[in-house]
Order: structure tokens, then sequence, then C-alpha cells
């Protein structure tokens, strides 16, 4: 997915999260592909959250019905993570993959040095859709290496604990929960995992004191045990920031929740986000755009594709620097 947004140019993390926190954030509307297409609810970054773990963005297009078409456009530095919850997207890129993303199945394309790709959803007219597109960012030792797409339609799952009611589950999307492994390829210690809490259950979840977390409601309205005396609702609408230093969490759901976990070390380097684009430095997302611009090979030709194509938006008038995390 590409970032059309007006949003401030300079984004950006140091690592150096420390203890828990409960900071609810509230995720926000922007445009994808132009004013007349879709829009999305943006939950990472924050002004204040640049990123969790490896994971700098996270948007959610739907539920809604509507037509996709995202033209080609191009990433360096990053993954792509998509992870449907209604409607089928055709997927296309440089790589030669042509498939359609649909529930279920997780869909992870690795840009490495160079990608582009292409999403339209499934027919001709508006159909509905409701996804979550999540990008991480790759460290120094994978993010010059080549592009890459995999496909995975079957996905560990850990039981939650009931402390009352009946037992929840996590898919394991990317990375590791509770000594689950999902086999996508993971390049830093993370994970990403669909968090299930039936009907008037509670339920422990298994954390990594070591790592930082966020929880980003996707369906119903949970509550969670940020501590002994203190509970945080969550809802679609937001994203709640946990910190680090915490070995497990209570959730219940009195009428069902569906939540998405978010979770790893924190990142190894500062990082540069511009558009489609995780770089280290101001001159290397300006490397990248010219080649965009240019029609360079770096970013190659998305099957069954013309000439068409996003153009990048113009770099900003002042110099790209990093946007420390402030929470």
């Amino acid at each position: 997915m590409t970032r059309l947004d007006a949003e401030a140019p300079e984004l950006a993390q140091a690592a150096g999260a420390c203890g828990p926190r409960a900071l609810l954030l509230e995720s926000r509307e922007v445009p994808l592909g132009g004013v007349r297409a879709m829009a999305v609810h943006r939950a990472l970054p924050q002004r204040d959250l640049p990123t969790v773990g490896a994971w700098c963005f996270l948007d959610r297009f739907g539920p809604q019905e509507t037509k996709m078409r995202v033209e080609p456009h191009p990433h360096i530095g990053l993954q792509t993570v998509t992870w449907p919850f209604a409607g089928d997207v055709r997927h296309r890129d440089s790589v030669g993959s042509d498939v359609v993303v649909r529930r279920g199945a997780l869909n992870l394309m690795t840009s490495g040095a160079g990608i582009s790709h292409s999403e339209y959803s499934v027919g001709e007219d508006a159909v509905p859709l409701d996804a979550l597109q999540l990008w991480v960012a790759l460290p120094e030792s994978r993010r010059h290496g080549d592009p890459a797409f995999e496909r995975h339609e079957e996905l560990p799952r850990l039981p939650l604990e009931a402390t009352r009611g009946d037992a929840g589950a996590a898919i394991v999307v990317m990375g590791a929960l509770g000594g689950v492994v999902s086999p996508a390829s993971a390049y830093t210690p993370i994970v990403g995992a669909e968090l299930q809490i039936p009907a008037g259950s509670r339920v422990r979840l298994p954390l990594d004191p070591s790592w930082e977390y966020a929880l980003v409601g996707v369906e119903g309205v949970a509550r969670i045990a940020t501590d002994a005396a203190a509970s945080v609702d969550l809802d679609r609408s937001h994203l709640l920031y946990l910190g680090m230093d915490r070995e497990e969490l209570e959730i219940e759901a009195p009428g069902g929740a569906a939540l998405f976990l978010l979770g790893g070390e924190p990142f190894e380097d500062d990082i540069v986000m511009w558009w489609n684009f995780v770089g280290r430095s101001h001159e290397e997302i300006v490397e990248a755009r010219s080649a965009w611009e240019s029609g360079s090979d770096r970013f190659g030709h998305v099957v069954d594709h013309g000439d068409e194509r996003i153009p990048a938006p113009p770099m900003p008038a002042v110099r790209l620097t990093q946007r420390r995390r402030r929470v």
C-alpha cells in the first residue's frame, strides 16, 4: 500500500522504550490513492510513538464497500504484512507474484533494496473490504538484500488460558508468542498476532518482559488490565501502547472481541520514513525517490501492468530528520 497523506515528513525512531505504559492513542483517517479513492485509518506511526519494536506502520482499510485501485508504487527497507478480514484483493509485484489476498492467509512482501507492487479489489464494482496492512522496518543485515514475496495459509495458534469463561486463541501471524512461532520470514525479534477473546471470558496473554508491545482493537470492546488496580477499554478506533517489563496481560471482553498484538525488541537503528520508504538518512530517501521517478531497474516492473504508476510526491523543503519517541 502507498502513503499519499500529507502528514509531517519527518518520521523516525530511536530505541529506548522502558517500563510499562498504558497510553491510549487514537487512529486517524487519511486518504489512500488520491482524493477520490478510499480512506484508511492509521494507528501507527503516532506523533509521539513512531514504532513498536520493528513495526513502523499500521493501516486499516475498512470495513467499507469500495473499489480499490492502488497502482504500482515502490518500497525500500521494509516488509509489508497484509492481514485481511473481508474481501478479495489482487496483489501483483515486480518479483512476479500475482495472488488474491483473502481472509486466513498472510501475504508478506519483503522489499530489500527495492520492490514495486499494486493492489486491486477483485471485480469492476465496489465490494466489501476490510484488512490490516502493516510495515516492518528491516534491519541493516537485510534491508539491502533482494526483494521477495511469500504467502502462508496455515498459521499456528496459541491457546490463551482463561481465568474466567472459555479460553481464547492467538493466531501467530509474524514472529513468536508463548513459544509458538510463525513460518513467515522475520529478521528481528518480533510478534504480530490476532487475538480472539470469547464473550464473557477473561484470558491471560503471555509476554516477554524485554520486548515492547501494543494492542489494536479490531472488533468489539476489550478491557485490558494494565496493572493490579487499573484497566483500559480498547475499541477499534484506538491503539494501546503497553511499553515493556510485562510478563503477561489479562484481557476480558463482555461481548467478545478481536485484537491485534504488535511487539518486539526495540528496533536496532534510528530510521527515517517518508512516503513508501524506510531508510536511515535524508540522502538515502532522495536517492530512492530519484530511482523511482527515473524508471530505474531498482524497482523492477509489476507483472501484467503497463506504464501506469503512482508518482512520488515532491520532496519537502526541509531536510528529513529523525523523530524520536516521546513516551
